[in-house]
């Protein structure tokens, strides 16, 4: 029997599971780094919040009667960057919490894996940093104390030195520190071909020109490396503005959720009243990406454009 379905046909030998364990691969790096860089109470973080993400998933399909999905691996992954997300002295509970919330709410309400809204572990860090300001900006650990490079930068103090801050010796949550560890991960999934260039190329590119344009600190190459490697741009730029359920999947419309998220990640900088603003610039760029998609759908092939005169 020939199975008739829908166009477009794709035929490709990665699963969800296989993409989601590159995913984990890459993630290794920063994860090892920032466990080794801060100590056993991270390690604790990241397994804690690694095993609520997927226990909540798992319980939630059996008390609704659904698929066992936890094999797809799109929990851990989301357990993973939450905790990455995290600082690396934050109490063991804001792990649950946000674990919690970013499989229930932001995930499985929504329908599960494929129809969140919103990238779950984005969602939940946010939903920490309003819930418990004090506990999620709070980066004080046995190795720092004091603020973080960003936080540095804009109070006017000295910032660490850019060596420093590219291998990841700096104060900050578990896995963003380490540009080095972020890089590896990120030139990983490039060669695995599950991510491009194409959203994290743009998100940084029109970073840059926009801080060179509104910073007031011109072409210092100093301080654009520090805001490179100073804070959450690396990980979001290529692990979680590249996530599938919450991009654009046309590519016009990735470059221009790359520019948007650029754009708005310097506004929340160089403007907002915090330091870092990559989070809130993902969401609301996820926010954006149904009107995004729709401004930047192809035209079908064999058809053209038609152009709707006004009368």
């Amino acid at each position: 029997m020939f199975k008739v379905s829908s166009n477009p046909h794709i035929r490709s030998k990665d699963t969800t599971a296989r993409i989601m364990q590159y995913v984990v691969i890459a993630l290794l790096p920063t994860t090892i780094f920032g466990v080794f860089h801060f100590g056993l109470h991270a390690l604790f973080q990241v397994l804690i919040t690694v095993a609520t993400t997927v226990l909540t998933e798992y319980i939630y399909d059996r008390c609704m009667h659904k698929k066992i999905s936890i094999g797809d691996f799109s929990a851990a992954v989301t357990g993973l960057l939450l905790a990455l997300n995290l600082p690396p002295r934050a109490p063991l509970w804001i792990g649950v919490i946000g674990g919690v919330f970013a499989i229930i709410v932001v995930k499985m309400l929504f329908g599960g894996l494929g129809q969140n809204f919103m990238n779950p572990a984005l969602g939940a860090r946010c939903f920490l940093m309003i819930s418990f300001t004090s506990i999620m900006t709070n980066f004080d650990c046995d190795a720092y104390t004091g603020a973080t490079p960003l936080a540095a930068i804009k109070t006017g103090e000295s910032a660490p030195e850019i060596l420093d801050m590219i291998v990841g010796r700096t104060a900050g949550t578990i896995g963003e520190t380490s540009m080095i560890a972020l890089l590896i991960g990120a030139i990983f999934l490039l060669v695995m071909n599950v991510i491009d260039l194409r959203v994290p190329g743009t998100y940084i590119l029109s970073f840059i020109v926009f801080i060179l344009l509104f910073s007031g600190n011109g072409l210092d190459v100093n301080y654009i490396l520090s805001q490179l490697a100073g804070g959450g741009l690396m990980l979001g730029a290529f692990f979680m503005a590249t996530d599938y359920v919450t991009r654009p999947v046309t590519k016009n419309g990735q470059y221009v959720f790359g520019i948007f998220l650029g754009i708005m990640t310097g506004i929340f900088r160089i403007f907002g009243p915090s330091a870092e603003g990559v989070s809130y610039a993902i969401i609301l760029g996820n926010l954006l990406v149904p009107l995004i998609e729709r401004f930047t759908k192809p035209t079908a092939f064999g058809k053209k454009k038609v152009k709707k005169e006004v009368v």
